[in-house]
């Protein structure tokens, strides 16, 4: 793949620079940005520290002209506004708004504990006991936040996080109308809203309070089954099983557990329960603990509105400051928000959004060796220097499947590459492509030159190897929290 003579000289013949010893940073008022730790169709997130007290936070980076374009800057204001207010332990708080001219930043509580339903997809379902803890964590989010006016209307598994002490958190509560403006032809085209209530898909107007407890029920199924209560490969037939609520429950699930997701998942909403009810339910009640918490006073929601105001003295500008330089490990731990911790875990099957590993190979010849593995997989390849976005030639569940891959040197013989989903949909893209690409570098020793057959077989390697053994839930559910695998 590469002569001896180019792997003496690190494998960069042709001119071409050397891998960047570490990423320019960028900053943001008293915000240096870090590596995008989330990414979607109408926002990135980033993470970020907070220069004056070295506080880890995220921030949630909006274009204006999408905000405009859908003439959302009025509803987002008072969305924001209203979220700003709020100070829950199960929700994730807004601490700060800023603007640019170009871009909205909303500075977030990080929440580094990962996605609830990544310890489904590495352990599969949950023991009914630990499912209701974090069904009334959920519910106790959604009450607080219903209470002030604040709807979700997009609940969803990559909504849910943990924390470092596994405390549920929500996000993106009081951003989901600009998301599912945003999102709305996808969602059209190509997204099954295995969630969504069926008055949000007939369109026939619906109160966001029933909307969300439908979801919630949702979740609750997912979390004890395994799977999708609602899970069809035609969407028509998807949205008659969702519009009858036409769902079986397991037989692990207890009487009290099916009888309240019958009354959850209700087509009606009218006759859908409510929260109060929820609350006094004796499932529901078993083992639960009131959050205890203080609200604080006084909090200023100035920068929102400011946020929103063209005037000059408002903005702030993104601003390069030269890079600093990195050791393989400060790259490594600020690529995973300083957790160390999941870098070496060696579990198999963990379903991620993205991946990095270490390759003592010239960087040349890793590049090489992914796009020989990629092509064979339906991936159409575009490089410059040494970054490379894998963009897949077929259509999936949400679009076609995007990669990115770059590749850091930490060291002269070591070397640190990244591959992250930027487009498309999370479990395909692990199926089809992150996970047959690492397997690639775990079996860096053979012949990389696979035909369609062989990348056939590591898909279905990657598919039975993980923990969710359907083919339903690697079809239909949606996007888990970014980590490595």
């Amino acid at each position: 793949m590469s002569s001896s003579k180019s792997n003496k000289k690190g494998g960069r013949g042709g001119g071409a620079p050397p891998p960047p010893r570490a990423p320019a940073r960028t900053c943001v008022g008293k915000y240096e940005l870090g590596k995008t730790i989330g990414e979607g169709s109408f926002a990135k997130v980033k993470f970020a520290k907070n220069v004056e007290n070295g506080d880890h936070v995220a921030i949630k980076i909006l274009d204006k002209s999408h905000v405009l374009k859908h003439k959302m800057i009025e509803q987002l204001k008072k969305e924001i506004s209203a979220m700003k207010l709020i100070n829950h332990p199960n929700v994730v708080r807004i601490f700060e708004v800023m603007a640019s001219k170009t871009k909205i930043y909303i500075v977030l509580e990080l929440v580094n504990g990962g996605e609830l339903f990544d310890k489904i997809a590495r352990y599969g379902r949950l023991k009914e006991d630990e499912a209701r803890s974090y069904f009334q964590q959920l519910i106790n989010a959604v009450d607080y936040c219903h209470s002030r006016g604040v709807y979700h209307r997009d609940l969803k598994p990559e909504n849910l996080l943990l924390d470092s002490n596994g405390v549920l958190k929500v996000s993106d509560f009081g951003l989901s109308t600009y998301a599912q403006r945003e999102d709305e032809l996808l969602r059209t085209a190509c997204g099954t809203p295995n969630y969504v209530a069926p008055e949000v898909i007939n369109d026939r107007g619906y109160v966001g309070s029933a909307s969300d407890i439908w979801s919630c029920g949702v979740i609750l199924f997912v979390l004890m089954a395994g799977y999708l209560p609602f899970d069809e490969p035609n969407q028509m037939a998807l949205y008659k099983k969702i519009e009858k609520a036409q769902f079986t429950c397991p037989s692990w699930f207890s009487p009290e557990a099916k009888k309240i997701l019958k009354r959850i998942l209700d087509p009606n909403p009218l006759a859908r329960i409510k929260i109060p009810e929820l609350l006094r339910d004796e499932w529901f009640r078993k083992g639960y603990k009131p959050p205890s918490f203080t609200e604080e006073e006084d909090v200023n929601v100035d920068d929102v509105a400011a946020a929103f105001d063209d005037s000059k003295e408002n903005l702030v500008t993104e601003r390069k400051e030269k890079p600093v330089s990195m050791n393989a490990f400060e790259l490594i731990s600020r690529s995973q928000s300083f957790n160390l911790d999941s870098l070496f875990e060696q579990q198999t099957g963990v379903v991620k959004r993205e991946t990095h590993f270490t390759s003592q190979h010239p960087p040349n010849e890793i590049m090489s060796k992914i796009e020989e593995a990629a092509k064979p997989l339906g991936f159409n390849v575009r490089k410059r220097n040494y970054k490379m976005r894998l963009q897949g030639d077929k259509s999936g569940r949400k679009g076609h499947l995007s990669v990115a891959t770059e590749v850091f040197e930490v060291a002269p013989s070591l070397h640190v590459v990244e591959l992250r989903k930027t487009g498309g949909d999370t479990l395909e893209c692990c199926r089809h492509a992150i996970i047959p690409l690492m397997m690639i570098h775990q079996n860096g020793n053979e012949d990389n030159s696979m035909s369609s057959r062989q990348s056939e077989q590591l898909s279905s390697r990657a598919a039975s190897g993980h923990s969710l053994l359907t083919s339903q839930w690697w079809q239909m559910t949606s996007q888990p929290r970014a980590s490595t695998v």
